[in-house]
Parts: structure tokens; sequence; C-alpha cells
């Protein structure tokens, strides 16, 4: 009786001690919002859509080429992101930049704006056109519950500057400020994480 006791308390503190360390770690989802479908084309002329991005996590933004404001830093946060997720060894993501001025932001435009910026691997973006104001401005309402709204007295749009992670069913489950005090630890962690459940 006495050793079956002690097996079972050698057992207890053992499942403690592996829990502890994270073993069973699962992401834990803060929103629970679908991302409506859509078929739009990248900075290298190719067709991007919610079906094609299936299977995968991704990271989501929004921005435009002639934006004076937060863009640039979003998108050198952005890069820095991926830095981290290069130094992970993380390789099963994307990250998707819808831009907010598609009459403006050819494929071309999109992929010179990229070019700028020290992206790890050019592989994992896909910065977005190909549809117009209107359908953004919708789209990005309704599937990110955020903001895009063009400014009347300036060639400027107002839109949001969080990042958004995206399961890989297509659905936001969490976001972040993408314009300052950016946690990047989190999201590598967070990345990284629901990559592993995925599997």
């Amino acid at each position: 009786m006495k050793k079956r006791w002690i097996i079972a308390s050698l057992f207890l503190v053992l499942s403690v001690l592996l829990s502890a360390c994270g073993g069973s770690e699962k992401f834990k989802a803060e929103t629970d919002w679908k991302v409506q479908n859509f078929n739009y084309t990248n900075q290298n002329g190719d067709k991007v859509s919610l079906e094609s991005l299936k299977g995968k996590p991704w990271l989501a933004m929004f921005i435009f080429t002639n934006c004076t404001s937060i863009c640039p830093p979003m998108t050198r946060n952005m890069t820095d992101i991926q830095k981290s997720f290069e130094k992970k060894g993380l390789k099963d993501y994307k990250i998707v930049g819808f831009s907010v001025d598609p009459d403006t932001d050819t494929p071309a435009r999109l992929k010179k704006y990229i070019g700028q910026y020290p992206v790890a691997d050019d592989s994992k973006w896909d910065l977005l056109t190909g549809y117009s104001q209107d359908d953004i401005a919708q789209f990005a309402l309704k599937s990110f519950k955020t903001l895009v709204k063009d400014d009347p007295n300036s060639n400027q749009v107002v839109h949001g500057s969080s990042f958004f992670l995206v399961n890989q069913d297509g659905i936001v489950v969490k976001s972040y400020s993408g314009y300052k005090d950016v946690p990047y630890d989190t999201i590598a962690v967070d990345m990284e994480t629901i990559i592993e459940d995925g599997k």
C-alpha cells in the first residue's frame, strides 16, 4: 500500500513538473473573427486568396505605399518580427499586407515599396491589391473589426495600426499593436505555438 502511494506521489510530482515546463501549452485565442473570402493580387502579380492561405497561420496588416505616417514604421516592425521568426526557425507562416489605397498601389508599386525594407525572406510576404476602396473598407471592418477611411483633405487614408494573427482556418485569433510598443517576443511565441498546435 505504501509503495503504491509513493508511486502515485511521484507520478503527481512528475505531471506538475512537465506542465510547468510548458510541454502541453496550447495557443489561447483572444478573438474569433472569421476572415471573409477574398481573391486579390500580390506584388508579384500572383493571385492570393483566403483558400490559398489555408493551412498556414499568417500575420495581417493594413498599409499603403503613399503613407506619410504609420505605415513605414509598421512595415519596419513587421520585418523585425520576421527576423524573430527566422531566429526561431519558423517556416510555415505568411505575412499579408492589404493596401488601403488600391487605386494607387499597383503590384509593381507594392514590389518597389517592400524592396525598400530589410526583409529576411520576401517569399513569405503578400502585399495585396486589385479591389476597390469600398471593398477594402468593408473587408477590413467585417473581417478585422478595423477602420479604413479616405481622408477628404489629403491623399492619405485613415486606417488602424494593429497586426492580426490569423490561424490555419482563416480565423483572426489575436491582435497586437503594430506601430508603438510592439510585443515582438509575444508575437513570435504565439506564432510558434499556433504552428505547433496545427501539426
